[in-house]
């Protein structure tokens, strides 16, 4: 029997909030493995001052924090700017969450947490917040990706990529408008970092097979990376 494959993300934001170590540093690494981009805070506060300097997609949360009313005070976010929230739970916290579980953006895993359980919970509540395109079609301008069939192309005229490119190029298409570094692009593509020459060859292959036409879809910037425009 075929094992199912392992939930990931398209470079969706998740901001995970805990004051434990530990918690943290497998958390963001199995997120970051996954696909997600991942920012951290170590307190409720920390975590408050993040969600008011950048949007996130995702919030994981430590639900045993001491001051976890400075995030609560999230509600005040613009619903459209409001990201779900997936509580790291005790058992005998969890009669508190009762009341928050009911609003529909928020989830709960039980510690000590098993991750692939996370990753489970995270992409319920992303496709909750995103339905995204019907039957696995995407696209930007004239560039549409079939995920049912891992193809793409570009107005008529089909793309003829490898499976890392259609990983770089989906990856840019859900960032579409943000600037995406060689590491997270790498880690993306591959799960690993490979160097900045791999990263910008296969940009390269890449930009010959999509920039045929106009205008450009794939910029640079430089300095800092990569992004889909246009």
């Amino acid at each position: 029997m075929e094992k199912p494959l392992p939930h990931r993300g398209s470079g969706q934001h998740v901001l995970v909030v805990a004051d434990d170590p530990g918690d943290t540093e497998l958390l963001t690494t199995t997120l970051e493995l996954a696909g997600y981009q991942v920012g951290s805070a170590g307190s409720g506060t920390e975590g408050m001052a993040r969600l008011t300097r950048q949007r996130y997609d995702l919030v994981v949360l430590d639900a045993t924090l001491p001051d976890l009313k400075h995030l609560a005070r999230g509600r005040r976010i613009a619903p459209a700017d409001r990201p779900p929230l997936l509580y790291l739970a005790s058992c005998d916290s969890l009669h508190r969450l009762l009341p928050e579980l009911g609003l529909g953006g928020e989830d709960y895993v039980i510690k000590p947490v098993r991750v692939a359980e996370v990753l489970a919970r995270a992409q319920v509540l992303l496709r909750r917040r995103n339905p995204g395109p019907r039957n696995g079609m995407s696209g930007h301008g004239d560039l549409v990706l079939d995920d049912a069939t891992c193809r793409a192309r570009r107005g008529p005229r089909p793309l003829d990529l490898t499976p890392a490119e259609y990983r770089l190029l989906r990856h840019l298409l859900a960032n579409a408008g943000r600037v995406l570094s060689k590491e997270q692009i790498s880690r993306h593509v591959w799960g690993e970092y490979r160097g900045h020459q791999a990263i910008e060859k296969l940009v390269s292959r890449l930009r010959h097979k999509v920039d045929l036409e106009e205008p450009a879809l794939i910029r640079t910037r430089r300095g800092f990376g990569y992004w889909l425009g246009g």
